[in-house]
């Protein structure tokens, strides 16, 4: 299986979604993230790259 290296990450309920993030970033994964799931991720602390930085 190939190694997984980024995520994206966008959703409406945001419960939860921190404690998921947290799992993907303590295994070095890159998360992508739009508005105000970037913001609910970066308030926890979790490194965040906006997803507009890439399309």
């Amino acid at each position: 299986m190939p190694e997984i290296k980024r995520a994206l990450i966008s959703v409406f309920h945001k419960e939860g979604i921190v404690d998921f993030a947290k799992g993907l970033a303590k295994l070095g994964i890159e998360i992508l993230s739009t508005g105000g799931t970037a913001r609910a991720l970066r308030e926890a602390g979790i490194r965040v790259r906006d997803v507009s930085k890439y399309t």
